[in-house]
């Protein structure tokens, strides 16, 4: 509660201009057109300052932030500076925190720099970060760091696309599957009857058929070229370091749509920062970086060799190679792509269906079904199914599925299945970490990390219990392509609303076949991992499909904010929510 008052007392002091004794450390910001080279193929897009992406703006903890930006645009524009806690009038939202930056307008935030870690800003207008309006954010500790390193990078990914957002949200809209360039053919059916012969063949694709899916859809979008600091793998970022050094790599996902596994053969990762918070030293060899996330791992290179940083799409389909150096002018090996993962009816605990009774069922149009009534179906097959044993699945895996679809079933009706029981102590690791059935395919090399390795390095706020839980269903349909929360898109929604001083616990339902980075604006979230108080603290919680996972958050920050999945067409087909937080101290509900 003292941290909470503090904290409210600084942003009054702040609001009435009270904050003057801070270091100002100011930046001037320029939003305009710009033309990207991804690999002689010439790309139109939006930067700040002439480039995408933009300059690493950086602080140190106590600063106070005068960032002037100009908006050399046709139409208005924005900076949201993600997982900075400031007043929610500098929080750069158009329709929630502020009106927006309009062409020709400069617009100056002003807020203190009250943690530290790495962050990034991005516009939250229209698809302007998509096209390329995104940079990163470091923020030097006013204590001494936990962990020593010598030298340090950003390393920031990204997935820009020959196509602009706009165009992208329209071909989606037209057809999901429009961006899908594995899917199955003629000669993928002949490789199948060579392997398991002409009757499993044909009764695997029959099953998918009839459920309007297919094992290939892991990623709603390809056909983009993915990027390191804004350049590809012959372009070849280069970080230098000498041998022995330990080397701070900040990790930024900064991607529209895409989850990246990430590995630098020959080094071991230690992680010591998850979201810009500091998290007890874990060793790894691999990691999955959701959208908008943030990882720091520190590594330490024994060898005056060319190291490969290489970030691999989730799907494998697409892969960027940067490299660490003794010397300009190296390269790292660039490895072949591993084997796509395909998903099975084993995969989607489909199984124990009569899959020869479901011809003629729609599951593109399954919102609102009561699967009570699904007399195709095989019941007695599925009676006792336990859905909270679909956490072993690797579910990272389905991003793009059509079960997306299922999200208006009545699944009260749906005996002897426990959606609620996939508490987030079972199942949240799984989605990050070895263990199911799609890994012989993922091919993932050695410790994987899982949400369940985080832990705080020191508890951010007392323990106490929560004062109530809301649930929040993440739904959809992939076939229309839209996305809500409870049944519901944004502008069909009442805002959430909370009170000052009440600690709430969010309980994530996905009930979609994908996963959904769901980001809070201006608050924290205590991710519910099994550590109790020193649960890691987080501004984005990834939510693998078919599962619950749940958050608590201190309600400590007055006004309106933002809550929503953060992947860009996700958010912008209706998976967003305004939060409204009282404030007593100065007279009732921000409206």
């Amino acid at each position: 509660m003292k941290k909470l008052l503090v904290r409210i007392f600084s942003a009054c002091l702040l609001s009435l201009g009270l904050n003057a004794s801070a270091a100002e450390v100011e930046y001037s910001i320029s939003v305009d057109r710009v033309v990207a080279d991804l690999d002689g193929v010439r790309k139109t897009g939006i930067g700040y300052n002439g480039k995408t992406p933009g300059e690493t703006l950086r602080f140190k903890e106590g600063d106070t932030a005068v960032i002037h930006v100009t908006n050399n645009l046709d139409e208005p524009t924005s900076i949201h500076w993600h997982g900075l806690i400031l007043p929610y009038n500098q929080d750069g939202v158009p329709g929630i925190s502020f009106p927006g930056i309009q062409p020709g307008e400069t617009f100056t935030y002003k807020f203190p720099i009250v943690q530290s870690g790495t962050y990034w800003y991005h516009s939250h207008s229209g698809f302007q970060e998509p096209d390329g309006a995104y940079g990163s954010i470091v923020i030097e500790s006013a204590k001494r760091e936990p962990f020593k390193y010598d030298r340090e990078y950003v390393i920031q990914l990204a997935d820009p696309h020959a196509h602009s957002g706009d165009r992208i949200m329209r071909n989606l809209k037209s057809s999901a599957e429009y961006y899908n360039r594995s899917q199955r053919t003629l000669g993928t059916l002949l490789d199948d009857v060579q392997s398991v012969g002409w009757k499993a063949a044909l009764e695997d694709r029959f099953a998918w058929g009839s459920m309007k899916m297919m094992p290939t859809d892991i990623e709603d979008v390809q056909g983009f070229t993915p990027v390191i600091n804004g350049q590809t793998t012959e372009q070849n970022w280069t970080g230098l370091f000498n041998k022995g050094e330990r080397i701070r790599l900040r990790f930024i996902n900064s991607s529209a749509m895409t989850f990246f596994d990430v590995r630098i053969p020959g080094l071991e990762m230690l992680v010591v920062s998850a979201d810009g918070n500091n998290v007890q030293p874990v060793k790894v060899d691999e990691f999955r970086i959701a959208v908008s996330e943030t990882l720091d791992v520190i590594v330490r290179p024994k060898e005056s060799r060319a190291y490969s940083i290489v970030a691999e799409t989730m799907g494998r389909t697409a892969l960027v190679r940067a490299t660490l150096a003794p010397e300009l002018g190296m390269a790292g090996p660039i490895p072949s792509l591993r084997k796509a993962p395909l998903l099975t009816m084993a995969d989607m605990k489909m199984d124990g269906m009569d899959h020869g009774s479901m011809a003629g069922m729609d599951h593109g149009s399954m919102a609102g079904m009561d699967h009570g009534s699904m007399a195709g179906m095989d019941h007695g097959s599925m009676a006792g199914m336990d859905h909270s044993s679909m956490a072993g699945m690797d579910h990272s895996s389905m991003a793009g599925m059509d079960h997306s679809s299922m999200a208006g079933m009545d699944h009260s009706s749906m005996s002897g299945m426990n959606h609620s029981a996939a508490s987030s102590s079972s199942n949240i690791g799984r989605y990050y970490a070895k263990g199911s059935g799609l890994d012989p395919q993922n091919n993932a090399v050695g410790k994987f990390l899982s949400y369940e390795d985080l832990k705080a390095q020191s508890p951010l706020y007392e323990d106490r219990e929560a004062t109530r839980e809301i649930e929040l269903r993440l739904t959809g349909n992939m076939e229309r392509y839209t996305w809500s929360i409870n049944g519901v898109k944004y502008e069909d929604a009442e805002p959430i609303r909370l009170k000052l001083g009440e600690r709430v616990r969010f309980k994530f339902v996905n009930e979609t076949m994908m996963a959904h980075p769901m980001h809070l604006h201006g608050m924290w979230m205590m991710l519910d991992n099994g550590q109790g108080s020193f649960d890691p603290i987080k501004h984005v919680v990834s939510v693998a499909p078919n599962t619950t996972v749940y958050a608590e958050t201190e309600v400590d920050a007055p006004g309106q904010w933002a809550f929503h999945c953060h992947l860009s067409y996700h958010a912008d087909s209706g998976m967003f929510r305004k939060v409204v937080v009282d404030d007593f101290s100065i007279g009732g509900t921000q409206q």
